[in-house]
């Protein structure tokens, strides 16, 4: 089926266990986004980083230096001499790096951004499993009773020799492989609960309980690709890391000019003295050699990383959508074969009335369990394909 029309027609909607009616995924993102421990640390860590980078754009310390010479043939007096200066880089210098120190900022705010989208995406990838975990154990809890019921009208049967050991002795075996089942779930609910709770800065994630409806419609590779161009985090910090490039090029050319000190010298012996301006400048010979070239060097191997990652990212979307698209079609494919016919409640009743033999049943039961789980777990891994899709969008 062509991807746009699976696309238009295709507004389903998956029933996810596992959320409250009053908190949604966007809300408990939130609450994980504003706990969780990493960021916090982050964030404090991208304020030092900024504070530090505007502190190379400081001034040096003024000088101050004196002479006082009472030692050898004094014939005219004492000699004294003092100043103080000032000394900098060419003023376009200060200009050029402020923007420069602007653009590392940018970039430490893309790598805050990058490192948030990957909590984020964590952090919805286990909400979406615990949500079908929770869906698994209300189906397996349903099976579990129905096992239960057999195995007691099995043990009656064969208390009134109807049926042999053997077939008790199976039906108990089912019966125990449920409870397992059940309690393998809640284990891994729990483990869920537990790394949520990581995320969540060692706070509990409340909320949590009946069911929400998650729409998955997205559109089409064309459109998604062009809007994970504008808010991919990874893309952006990209973006940065060329600008931030270029304008450390800009630097080193300015860096070339002379430096320049100006001050104040006074100098006095016998009653006389003499005072007045002191200027000087640097002659840039040695200090900025190959500086530019390097900077110009970085600069063009920004550019060749943003198009190979750029490329690759785009392979690696490109092959998450192809398996989006093949997995909601065999979806929706199971989901119109099995959608009205309520097989296992069937054969139960029909293993009620007698028209099957235990072996009969469990092995007809089997088959659509299989079927029914195998569909659950596509519905699953198309949440995940779809949260991979739209990471960009945390």
């Amino acid at each position: 089926m062509n991807k746009h029309i699976v696309f238009a027609i295709c507004g389903c909607l998956f029933f996810i266990n596992g959320f409250s009616q009053t908190a949604t995924i966007e809300e408990l993102l939130n609450e994980i986004e504003q706990n969780n421990s990493e960021l916090k640390g982050y964030q404090s860590f991208i304020e030092s980083q900024q504070l530090e980078n505007r502190s190379t754009n400081n001034l040096p310390d003024p000088q101050l230096s004196g002479f006082y010479l009472p030692f050898g043939d004094n014939a005219t007096g004492d000699y004294t001499e003092y100043q103080i200066s000032q000394s900098f880089e060419f003023p376009t210098v200060y200009a050029t790096r402020g923007k420069w120190n602007k653009s590392k900022s940018k970039q430490l705010e893309y790598a805050y951004e990058k490192r948030r989208q990957e909590v984020l995406l964590n952090a919805k990838e286990l909400l979406i499993d615990l949500a079908f975990l929770q869906k698994q154990k209300a189906v397996e809890t349903k099976r579990r009773t129905q096992s239960k019921q057999i195995f007691d009208q099995i043990q009656e049967l064969f208390n009134k020799e109807q049926v042999g050991i053997l077939d008790l002795n199976k039906a108990k075996i089912a019966w125990i492989q449920e409870q397992f089942v059940v309690q393998k779930i809640e284990s891994d609910i729990q483990i869920q609960l537990s790394k949520l709770k990581t995320l969540n800065g060692g706070n509990p994630i409340d909320g949590i309980s009946s069911q929400i409806v998650l729409l998955v419609e997205i559109g089409t590779i064309e459109n998604l690709w062009q809007e994970k161009l504008s808010n991919e985090p990874l893309l952006q910090e990209l973006n940065a890391n060329e600008a931030a490039s270029l304008q450390k090029v800009k630097l080193e050319k300015n860096k070339v000019l002379p430096n320049v000190a100006l001050g104040y010298n006074y100098q006095g012996v016998s009653g006389n003295n003499y005072s007045g301006f002191y200027g000087g400048i640097s002659i840039p010979l040695w200090n900025s050699k190959n500086k530019v070239k390097a900077a110009e060097a970085n600069y063009e191997y920004q550019q060749s990383n943003t198009e190979v990652i750029t490329t690759s990212l785009y392979t690696q979307f490109q092959e998450i959508y192809n398996q989006y698209l093949l997995m909601l079609e065999k979806y929706n494919e199971y989901q119109t074969t099995m959608g009205n016919l309520n097989s296992e409640q069937l054969l139960f009743k029909a293993y009620q009335l007698g028209e099957y033999s235990f072996m009969d049943y469990y092995i007809e039961l089997q088959f659509y369990r299989n079927a029914s789980d195998k569909m659950l777990q596509m519905e699953k891994e198309l949440q995940l394909l779809q949260a991979q899709l739209l990471k960009h969008q945390l």
